[in-house]
């Protein structure tokens, strides 16, 4: 028997307007092994009936939590949770996610066998929808998102980042808790800054879950042009872990910008030809049914324009970032 599963672990799940998801949470809690744990539900004020699907569980199940998070935001309903919680090691789940069946197993067998202090697995991506499975097969390549190993499924080794993450709860006294600054990505940062002092991040692809990406434009360009504004403000923070993917869509909108300053010059044109080529050839690659192909050539651009804008705005953002927030 593992070691690990003699000890409480800690689950904690930020929800806001889950109604649709929750159940399916709760459920894979309930039923997972080991059944030596606690799960903190941190609501941000859902005005649906997440909070009160989430009260009926509790009758019959006393180790489900319920916690508010006047702040809203994921990182202040992490730390939140962390603080109140009692076990290690420390495992997020994602209302839109779906978890295998061994998902808590496998990751106190990682935590066992490797002695990491973080560990996780990859981005496995489902999609139900032409337009959700067009963005599977997008952030999927390496023209898509640079390639990085939290989206190579069969990838298994020490990374800079995981999927949601398990922590060991010595982490936060040593490292730190999540940048309450950072609306997105206060995971990168947070795995980015123990990485930076030392700690061992483990990805292993036998820990399996599967997320639902967004399932429209308007979501999705949203939700990548967050990311891009807070891209610069991480990056500020933990330089070591600064990479060419994460610059390259910056440059690309630049680049657009001014080939249209410059469009009287025909040569200027060949950077967007061959951009334009590559989405064809990896739209074609994908085999996918023909509509979601076609959705392909258009998600490219909108995930690099988006993402690219949104860290133009986080570099003016940095003139004003508070150096005090944690």
């Amino acid at each position: 028997m593992l070691k690990e599963t003699l000890k409480l672990i800690t689950v904690i799940c930020p929800v806001y307007n889950e109604e649709q998801y929750i159940e399916n949470v709760l459920s894979f809690f309930v039923n997972a092994e080991p059944f030596e744990k606690e799960l903190l539900v941190v609501d941000g004020g859902s005005n649906d009936k997440t909070v009160s699907i989430v009260s009926e569980w509790q009758k019959d199940y006393p180790n489900i939590k319920l916690i508010i998070n006047p702040k809203k935001y994921v990182p202040f309903a992490l730390n939140i949770a962390i603080k109140q919680s009692s076990g290690s090691p420390i495992i997020r789940l994602d209302a839109h996610t779906e978890y295998a069946s061994d998902y808590f197993l496998s990751l106190l067998e990682t935590f066992d066998k490797t002695g990491a202090d973080i560990v996780g697995g990859p981005m496995r991506k489902k999609g139900k929808t032409n337009f959700q499975k067009a963005v599977v097969y997008v952030t999927s390549t390496v023209l898509g998102l640079g390639g990085s190993k939290i989206h190579r499924v069969e990838y298994s080794g020490y990374s800079d980042h995981v999927y949601l993450g398990a922590w060991k709860r010595s982490l936060f006294e040593e490292v730190g808790y999540f940048d309450e600054g950072l609306l997105r990505n206060q995971d990168d940062e947070f795995h980015y800054r123990a990485k930076s002092k030392g700690k061992k991040i483990f990805l292993n692809s036998d820990i399996k879950s599967y997320y639902y990406p967004r399932s429209d434009f308007k979501s999705l360009i949203k939700q990548y042009f967050q990311y891009g504004v807070f891209k610069p403000i991480v990056s500020k923070k933990v330089k070591s872990e600064i990479k060419l993917r994460h610059i390259i869509p910056f440059l690309f909108v630049l680049y657009l910008f001014f080939s249209l300053l410059f469009f009287f010059h025909a040569i200027i044109y060949l950077p967007l030809l061959i951009y334009i080529l590559l989405c064809l050839f990896f739209s074609v690659k994908s085999r996918l049914n023909l509509k979601s192909m076609v959705i392909t050539l258009f998600v490219f651009p909108a995930i690099h324009i988006s993402y690219g804008m949104g860290y133009i705005i986080g570099l003016m953002k940095l003139f004003v970032w508070d150096e005090k927030s944690t």
